[in-house]
């Protein structure tokens, strides 16, 4: 590709999306869906974030590899993510893992997602590709990180958290010199290794790459033909280039997107269910760490058309309100106090219903005098009358997922089988 004098590196670049995997960490929630396409917010999914800083950052084209039950991130993307126009030289394809290499070999490792599709990416006509992870939660602009790779003439730039130095010890960390350039990639050590000048703190690996793609291009194919490899970023990719070439650290600080609400960096993986129910439960605080209404820095997704919110009945015990509480489009508070809770789209509560810190998915339906606490309830679940969650600690973990923390998980077929156990 031509590089034009003074333009923004993301136009000569393209993201790169991993969005194959499960994610069993969030147990029952990734049974019918992979975990880049759980909801997250109130109405958007949890591969929005990655798709949506690419967009802001000007990047304009976009391959998404998916692989376990890739049926409801494949129409999330086609619903909302369709806009991109090809005369206008934008593209947004999906990859679903399609045994295109040979008939038994289904995406090996991170690496080979990529691999596999090498045809597909020559045929962008790009100088650099973003690697990026379609399973957390941020905002990031990847221009900053390109100029950065562009500038120190970087084989591989990765995005690095600054996090507590003894906290690194469940990430891979990179050994870094005074000038940024990666000399070890440690993963999950014991005693990881400070940043100089920071010795408190320590960089974990956000999984987010920078390559020149000709570079890459090469080292893909030499890593397809190694048995020993298991043709993955962070374990074969990485380790090769920081020992043989130049790898450098980007901090996720210097390009992190903030509004002037946003007082620190925001990166979550939210991949158990005590972390994805905290980080939708932290929405709801009266300044919250993530900013979802900076209009300078959007949440790209799929907007339904859907009425507004509507809250009705007005009695002592019946009355139809939300106090601290993120409420989505479609949703029908009937009679029924919210409080701490977070609703997605087409939700209803009806008389005398209580919820409390409660993240429920779109379509949920609470019926009467349920009461509810601490807990997420899975897209479509018919909550029975009277059903009491969140005060009895033995009676929950008979039924539904309880974690260590006392959230709990309910989904339709735990209701289908406490019904059938109950006559």
């Amino acid at each position: 590709m031509k590089q034009r004098p003074n333009a923004r590196l993301s136009s000569q670049a393209m993201a790169f999306v991993l969005a194959g995997g499960r994610g069993s960490r969030l147990k029952e929630l990734t049974d019918r869906r992979a975990k880049p396409a759980v909801y997250f917010g109130g109405k958007t999914r949890i591969i929005d974030f990655a798709l949506s800083n690419a967009l802001n950052s000007g990047i304009r084209k976009m391959a998404i590899a998916t692989q376990y039950k890739a049926h409801s991130l494949i129409r999330h993307m086609q619903r909302g993510w369709g806009f991109f126009r090809a005369e206008r030289n934008e593209y947004l394809d999906i990859l679903p893992a399609s045994q295109r290499v040979d008939e038994n070999k289904w995406y090996l490792g991170t690496a080979d997602a990529v691999t596999q599709n090498i045809d597909i990416v020559d045929d962008y006509d790009i100088e650099y590709v973003v690697i990026l992870a379609g399973d957390h939660i941020y905002k990031m602009d990847y221009e900053i990180m390109l100029r950065q790779h562009v500038d120190t003439k970087a084989d591989v730039t990765i995005g690095c958290l600054t996090v507590p130095r003894m906290e690194a010890v469940a990430f891979g960390v990179m050994h870094v010199d005074k000038d940024m350039r990666i000399t070890q990639f440690l993963e999950k050590p014991k005693d990881p290794p400070g940043i100089p000048g920071d010795p408190d703190h320590a960089l974990a690996s956000m999984g987010i790459y920078v390559f020149n793609w000709k570079f890459l291009r090469e080292l893909l194919i030499k890593d397809m033909d190694d048995p020993n490899s298991s043709h993955d970023f962070g374990n074969d990719i990485i380790p090769d280039i920081v020992k043989n070439g130049k790898a450098v650290a980007h901090k996720f600080a210097d390009s992190c997107v903030r509004s002037g609400l946003e007082k620190e960096p925001y990166w979550r993986d939210v991949g158990t269910v005590d972390a994805f129910w905290r980080a939708n439960i932290d929405l709801t605080d009266f300044v919250p760490e993530l900013d979802l209404y900076d209009n300078s820095w959007p949440i790209w997704t799929y907007s339904e058309s859907v009425p507004p919110a509507k809250f009705i009945h007005d009695e002592d015990g019946r009355r139809g309100s939300a106090v601290s509480s993120l409420v989505s489009g479609d949703c029908i508070v009937s009679g029924s106090s919210v409080a701490n809770s977070l609703l997605f789209t087409g939700v209803r509560t009806h008389s005398y219903a209580a919820l409390d810190h409660v993240v429920a998915l779109p379509y949920a339906d609470i019926a009467r005098s349920a009461r509810l606490k601490n807990c997420v309830i899975d897209r479509g679940v018919m909550i029975p009358a009277g059903l009491v969650v969140g005060e009895d600690a033995v009676e929950d973990a008979k039924w539904f997922r309880r974690t260590e923390t006392g959230i709990v998980l309910i989904t339709q077929d735990m209701l289908n089988a406490r019904a059938k156990a109950k006559g």
